[in-house]
């Protein structure tokens, strides 16, 4: 058993703002933590799980980061801070910064305004999985709730891959998986071990904040024989909602006060399900609950948990009231509409995308583009095409409507505030436009969080002021999709920004150390409405070349293969001089095996172009090997994709 607490240290009590320094070498270690596999991660001064970080609200946060890593290039977000006044200090690659090179050195300084639980995680391509994530806590001297409880307790819950993230990657990306089935996870963790055990006190109560840092599976959280009372999501304080399970989607984070016992003779299970319904598969060893304990005494056994299957009824986020009790905003200034969509392009991988759009990172970082343009930094075309880039006016009013074209869920989150939901359909609902829901059905006040969950084929309306100048990055926190592309960049005020901010020396070193421009277009011209050579995707499928033909393609090239690899052999072998005493009738050749393809039978496509993909339905059987160095495998069965 383990006992793996994140010490706090209640930095609240010193009400006089301070400077936080942390000095941090990103550098590979060596971690095992669920005991099955041990495996190169990345730590921090040669240690993981990686330093909880603390501050108090008001005090001056300096980050000195380091990249030891040798092989991969690295940043630094600080998941859920608005950075205020600070947007050059967000962390994404090439949206706000460029990553930090092997070798180089790169400082964050910023001060915090807003009291919670956050979290830190790489924000270079897919790499936080691989073990760069810890939480981040804001201390309130001027927390309401402050005196409802003893003691606070950090405890994460997360998934791991025994593959690191580039092999991954390098799969999921690729014509071998057109269907875009994600990897699946090998495990859960809490606090980034298993069977943790947290001591407690009878007759206490406890604040937990609890974080998901993992990288696909939300999970179902409950505690046998408590309830617990939930005080705030996403650092936004609510009232107190009584439950007695959540639900956590990657990035999500919830704070809830657990009172203890007044008995000792029993401990406790707490339990985390991985939602498996986002799986495309589920490997016979895959173990999809990770169990810890609230130990009232060691002494006792540590008994198993219940078992639930499909009886999840997790408390509905959709219904916390905010404590500020902020009303809902006015009528929105623009309505931008987001339809999300998986879809296959010419290089055969599967991609995701807004509308007919799957990101590309510009040549030079959006936040350099957006200072350096003068008057057409207003302009979203110098922003690229495929950074999918929206400009807004200071203190205009936006409404997200987001309407998912796919049957799998997605956790939203927005980068540099929190928003207003103010509506969430059912799963199966169909797009907002066909729901005939009006503003009048929306909650008078509605629960605000940074990172919010879409249903399958549901739809989802935000809604937020845009007070927070600044280059902000809304995407899907399901890492496999982040780098998939379903990423939208929503500039704020930029000509305001070019009045107030100075891009220090230390980051444009960064830039230079990694040969990446720092002024110019996306494509790193000085004619800013010149965007030849911007970095872009795949080009379309050929007309008619939909997900069902590419599958049917590999499996056709892998049979032929398979088929001239016998004859060759056939060939080359001894031929018997006895007669074959039993002949086989054509048609009825035995031991066949291979992956199936149902479908409806049509091959030809709809003749659409893959940057307008339709939402025809699909479902595919069977298995893809690569047994090459990452001795990766992906099955293409279980929920249907959208090609």
């Amino acid at each position: 058993m383990t006992t793996r607490l994140f010490p706090l240290l209640g930095l609240a009590a010193l009400a006089k703002a301070a400077t936080v320094t942390y000095d941090f070498s990103i550098d590979w270690v060596t971690a095992n933590p669920d005991g099955m596999f041990e495996r190169p991660t990345i730590g921090i001064n040669g240690k993981w799980p990686l330093p909880i970080m603390e501050a108090n609200v008001g005090d001056q946060v300096i980050v000195n980061a380091f990249n030891n890593l040798g092989d991969q290039a690295t940043s630094l977000h600080f998941h859920g801070l608005y950075m205020n006044g600070s947007t050059h200090m967000d962390g994404p690659s090439q949206v706000t910064q460029c990553a930090i090179y092997p070798g180089s050195s790169f400082t964050y300084n910023f001060t915090v305004k807003q009291p919670g639980t956050y979290w830190y995680h790489s924000h270079t391509k897919g790499q936080y999985p691989d073990g760069l994530r810890a939480p981040f806590i804001i201390h309130d001297p001027n927390n309401p709730f402050k005196d409802m409880y003893d003691e606070e307790l950090v405890l994460t819950v997360s998934d791991w891959y025994h593959d690191q993230m580039p092999g991954l990657l390098n799969f999921f990306i690729s014509k071998a998986n057109p269907t875009g089935a994600e990897p699946v996870p090998n495990s859960a963790l809490l606090n980034e071990t298993q069977n943790l055990t947290i001591p407690v006190e009878p007759e206490r109560t406890y604040l937990f904040r609890m974080i998901n840092m993992g990288a696909f599976a939300g999970q179902y959280v409950w505690f046998e024989g408590h309830n617990i009372t939930i005080l705030e999501v996403d650092g936004i304080y609510t009232q107190p909602a009584e439950a007695d399970m959540i639900y956590l989607s990657a990035a999500q984070r919830c704070s809830f006060l657990l009172t203890t016992r007044n008995s000792t003779t029993e401990n406790f299970p707490i339990v985390a399900s991985m939602d498996t319904t986002l799986f495309d598969q589920l490997p016979e060893d895959l173990n999809y609950n990770v169990t810890g304990w609230l130990v009232y005494d060691s002494k006792e056994p540590l008994p198993e948990p219940a078992i639930l299957y499909e009886d999840f009824d997790p408390f509905d986020d959709m219904t916390l009231i905010p404590w500020d009790n902020e009303p809902l905003l006015g009528e929105p200034d623009r309505i931008i509409t987001l339809d999300v969509i998986m879809d296959n392009l010419g290089d055969g991988a599967n991609y995701a995308f807004f509308n007919n759009i799957t990101y590309v990172s510009p040549r030079v970082p959006s936040l350099y583009t957006a200072l350096n343009a003068g008057e057409l930094a207003t302009d979203p075309r110098i922003y690229g095409e495929y950074t999918h880039p929206f400009v807004f006016e200071k203190d205009e009013i936006i409404e997200l409507v987001i309407n998912n074209i796919d049957s799998g869920r997605h956790p939203f989150h927005l980068h540099g505030r929190s928003f207003q939901a103010v509506w969430r359909s059912e799963e199966e609902a169909g797009t907002f436009e066909d729901s005939n829901v009006t503003s009048e059905s929306f909650t008078p006040i509605p629960m605000k969080r940074d990172t919010i969950v879409l249903f399958p084929e549901g739809n989802l309306v935000l809604r937020f002021r845009a007070d927070n100048p600044g280059v902000w990055l809304f995407h899907c926190h399901l890492e496999w999709h982040v780098q998939s592309g379903l990423i939208a960049t929503f500039v704020e005020a930029p000509l305001e920004l070019q009045k107030e901010l100075v891009i220090p020396k230390n980051h444009i070193d960064a830039c230079e150390a990694a040969g990446v421009p720092t002024v110019g277009n996306a494509a790193a011209n000085l004619d800013y409405l010149d965007l030849t050579g911007q970095n872009m995707p795949p080009p379309p499928l050929p007309a008619g070349f939909t997900t069902k033909g590419i599958v049917a393609m590999v499996f056709s090239c892998i049979s032929g293969i398979l088929g001239v690899a016998v004859i060759a052999w056939y060939g080359f072998a001894d031929v018997p001089k006895e007669e074959p005493s039993t002949i086989v009738a054509p048609g009825k050749a035995a031991g066949a095996e291979g992956g199936v393809v149902e479908g409806d039978g049509n091959g030809s496509g709809s003749g659409d172009d893959a940057s307008s993909p339709t939402a025809q339905k699909e479902t595919v059987v069977g298995t893809i090997s690569n047994n090459g160095d990452d001795e990766i495998t992906a099955s293409g069965g279980g929920r249907d994709r959208v090609p």
